[in-house]
């Protein structure tokens, strides 16, 4: 990057993922430590490896990147439909493994490749004016190509993480220029199809609502890990109960608590001082998000800006808001805390090109 580039960067963005990266080296550390730090270990070296993919998705100019996307998508397709013959692992076929320590989510990657490939496809179309997408022929091949990983996701499955696919698109569609009819007939079409689908639910389906709604119901089964994580958070209270001395956290009764209910080990450990801090590094993380997507020079960086705001602003709010008990489970992680090496290079592949498109954003300044 040139000065006048480095000058124009959304710095602030970096910095936040940063303190987010700390705050959840810290409470691996303490969650760990029963287990001699394994997991915090890892988390450490995948920090370092994510350098290099930060460093390389802020340089590289993005319609640069985007011109391979194609390739990306395709590549993807492949591992999706792969993974799904592999062996399951907590009920899911989501990870390439690769012996006893390494492995590969490719649904996380995905995410960054889908949005990439879907703002190259909306780049095309409206190449002759915005409006183009409100063509049904062009809007129907744009919902083709985002339904695809997202089908073969909810078939691993992974709910969790085809929803955050649907925010990313549905952020996306909304700042296209799409015509507010569309919106309106999906509003309704989600409302009629609501309750024949609840009313079509499998047995077990039903049981997660009601236990959802109610986890009191099944206390020793399906609401254990809901009522252990609000017990976590409200035992914290303002300050925190200290580091190695959550009772939540070390007796092993928060589980998995290094990646789904990090937040409930921050909330028993550092109070709500901590876990009101993360919110609020989230919420500035999201809006400058969506800020560079204002911002952006053209309609592409636009695209990529707001499908990453999207995935930034599901992650937290479904991850927080299981934890204290308003959103279902759904093992979504919070995005640079939780543990996970596909997670934290996706997240920091994110941050590259978030600054990468703030770092264009105005003509003027684009040449050295």
């Amino acid at each position: 990057m040139g000065k006048k580039l480095l000058k124009n960067t959304e710095w602030s963005i970096l910095v936040v993922s940063i303190l987010l990266t700390v705050i959840g080296l810290i409470a691996l550390f303490s969650a760990t430590q029963s287990t001699e730090y394994d997991e915090f270990k890892k988390q450490l070296q995948w920090v370092l490896i994510s350098i290099p993919f930060l460093i390389l998705a802020a340089s590289v100019d993005y319609n640069v990147i985007v011109r391979f996307s194609t390739l990306a998508f395709i590549v993807l397709m492949i591992l999706l439909v792969g993974v799904l013959f592999t062996e399951p692992i907590q009920g899911a076929r989501s990870w390439f493994k690769f012996g006893e320590s390494f492995s590969f989510q490719p649904s996380e990657i995905g995410k960054v490749i889908t949005i990439l490939f879907l703002s190259f496809i909306l780049n095309k179309m409206q190449l002759r004016g915005r409006n183009e997408i409100n063509k049904i022929w062009k809007l129907i091949i744009f919902l083709f190509f985002a339904a695809m990983p997202v089908a073969l996701i909810i078939i691993e499955p992974d709910n969790g993480t085809a929803i955050a696919y649907c925010v990313a698109i549905v952020f996306m569609l909304f700042v296209s220029g799409i015509d507010k009819k569309y919106i309106l007939l999906a509003l309704l079409a989600i409302v009629i199809a609501a309750p024949v689908v609840y009313n079509n639910l499998p047995p077990y389906a039903l049981k997660r609502i009601e236990v959802y709604l109610n986890p009191g119901s099944d206390p020793r089964d399906g609401g254990y890990n809901i009522l252990q994580s609000q017990l976590a958070i409200g035992a914290g209270e303002i300050f925190g109960m200290g580091l190695f001395k959550g009772n939540q956290t070390q007796l092993g009764f928060l589980h998995p608590k290094t990646t789904d209910f990090i937040f409930s080990v921050i909330g028993e450990e550092m109070g709500f001082v901590a876990t009101g801090a993360i919110t609020i590094l989230y919420i500035v993380l999201v809006t400058k998000s969506i800020y560079i997507a204002k911002t952006a020079k053209d309609n592409i960086g636009s695209y990529i800006a707001i499908g990453l705001a999207g995935i930034f602003f599901f992650h937290m709010a479904e991850n927080i808001g299981m934890t204290i008990g308003l959103l279902p489970i759904t093992g979504v992680p919070l995005p640079f805390v939780s543990y996970g090496g596909s997670s934290l290079i996706t997240n920091f592949i994110s941050i590259g090109l978030l600054l990468n498109i703030s770092s264009r954003r105005q003509k003027a300044i684009f040449v050295e």
